[in-house]
């Protein structure tokens, strides 16, 4: 292969690997925005093996600055952290996007902890699952805007 051929095909290598870097960017910075937008309802949440979503039944969900994640209910308030991140930064596609929640208490919001693979999310609607290891079974978790 001569000088020009190689110097071409790395140049077109580069352009696609910056491509998906900046497709990767922009779906986290778009999710970031949607998440910080309003607040939030949980309106399905699978553990395993039932359904718990009733736990969380009046609670409203704000994805803030810093990484602050409040749930909030009459006069109680819940704090915990949340982020997006990259799981896997050898593999740019969505399904290596993390939607990180952490709550240390109380023990039905420490069941929310999680690094949630990302299935969908549009404008009202985010939709989140994690396989556990170790024969575990497939937590589910939706939240809808309000």
């Amino acid at each position: 292969m001569n000088m020009k051929k190689l110097i071409t095909l790395l140049l077109i290598l580069g352009m696609v690997a910056c491509s998906e870097d900046d497709s990767m960017n922009s779906t986290m910075d778009e999710l970031e925005g949607i998440a910080k937008s309003g607040t939030w309802r949980i309106t399905y949440f699978w553990d395993s093996d039932q359904d718990e979503t009733d736990h969380f039944t009046g609670y409203s969900f704000t994805f803030g600055d810093s990484d602050v994640l409040t749930a909030t209910k009459g006069a109680t308030t819940i704090t915990g952290v949340w982020s997006i991140s990259d799981s896997n930064s050898g593999d740019d596609s969505m399904d290596d996007l993390d939607f990180n929640i952490l709550f240390t208490a109380p023990p039905d919001f420490e069941d929310l902890s999680d690094d949630w693979e990302i299935m969908d999310f549009t404008s009202t609607k985010i939709q989140l699952k994690d396989v556990s290891g170790g024969g575990g079974g497939t937590d589910f978790l939706t939240f809808e805007k309000n």
